[in-house]
């Protein structure tokens, strides 16, 4: 396993992070098989964990708070915050009000004092920078949180928050969030560039390309993944996009298999051959996931590999832009732009 250092923290976290979205009823993994996935985790060396109270609707938190119980010093433990918890209109979003009740929920649910990394897990445009981050400060200065981050931010949202931050004298966030993949490399062009600029630790997820990129997706075989089941849009090949994108799942299997590697070897050393990148986020849904994502912990790809990925995917390219989570809201709500 490797290590690098978050942003400019000093902290020390392994280049593959186990991400605990599929822990319960989204991945429906018990409790025994949430633990061992964290015991086989951390015995490979991996020492981030990182899920958001969304997830299950509180599941995961619980299920890594017990999974990780007597072992919490070990671990560099990040959760999330943003995304609704229920129908109430205020249970949501990154004002003061609710981030504060969120992380009292999250230590709850996870039985910890404090997480190192509390991430806002959307930009909320109905939020001031100034709120937020005066929020995370004090969270921050009242031991509860270590770091804070922010999660699938445009570009020029990540600079305008760190603007405020210098602005208003506050603390900053000092990690991204983004999905990044072979098949999505959008984030190259304008995401990554900024938090080099910043010096922003960047956790990648979604590395797999929600299984485009696991191996179990090839021309002529019937896609039978779980993400599948859920997101069927997402895999059917009648659509020009997904043509696309199984025909450069094609090129890049013959890629692997001349260069001696899997598909997840060779989508995994991928994004954490990028400078900028810090770690890339596994979720794994069963143990066999794991182990089979593990491989990739020291893979290294030569310069040729990577230029041949280059041709099939160009840099800064999203095969499925439609896809992407940090969309300005104007562009996918009329009424914002049209008066």
């Amino acid at each position: 396993m490797q290590y690098r250092t978050l942003g400019r923290t000093g902290v020390q976290v392994s280049s593959l992070a186990l991400g605990a979205m599929n822990f319960g009823s989204i991945g429906r993994t018990t409790q025994d098989e949430a633990t061992a996935i964290v015991d086989a985790a951390l015995e490979s060396g991996i020492n981030l964990i990182d899920t958001a109270d969304v997830y299950g609707d509180g599941q995961s938190e619980e299920m890594v708070g017990k999974a990780i119980a007597g072992r919490r010093d070990d671990i560099v433990l990040a959760t999330k915050a943003g995304l609704p918890m229920g129908d109430e209109r205020n249970h949501r979003g990154s004002s003061r009000r609710w981030l504060v009740t969120a992380l009292d929920d999250s230590l709850r649910r996870l039985g910890v004092d404090h997480v190192d990394l509390y991430q806002i897990h959307r930009w909320d445009p109905s939020t001031g920078d100034e709120e937020t981050l005066s929020a995370l400060t004090d969270l921050q200065r009242a031991g509860k949180i270590r770091y804070f981050g922010s999660s699938t931010f445009p570009a020029h949202r990540i600079v305008q928050a760190q603007w405020a931050a210098r602005e208003h004298h506050l603390g900053r966030y000092v990690t991204e969030q983004p999905s990044y993949s072979i098949l999505q490399r959008g984030i190259e062009t304008h995401v990554l560039p900024v938090t080099e600029e910043y010096g922003l630790g960047v956790l990648v997820w979604s590395p797999l390309a929600s299984g485009w990129l696991s191996g179990a997706v090839r021309a002529g075989r019937s896609i039978t993944t779980s993400r599948s089941t859920l997101m069927p849009q997402r895999f059917d090949t009648g659509l020009p996009e997904n043509r696309a994108r199984l025909d450069a799942v094609e090129r890049l299997a013959e890629l692997a298999d001349q260069s001696g590697l899997t598909m997840i070897q060779l989508a995994l050393g991928f994004v954490t051959a990028h400078p900028a990148v810090t770690s890339a986020l596994i979720g794994p849904r069963t143990i066999e996931h794991l182990h089979s994502q593990l491989a990739a912990a020291d893979t290294v790809l030569p310069a040729d590999v990577l230029d041949a990925i280059d041709t099939i995917v160009a840099p800064g390219t999203d095969l499925a832009p439609h896809e992407k989570h940090d969309t300005p809201p104007a562009l996918l709500d009329p009424s914002l732009r049209r008066r």
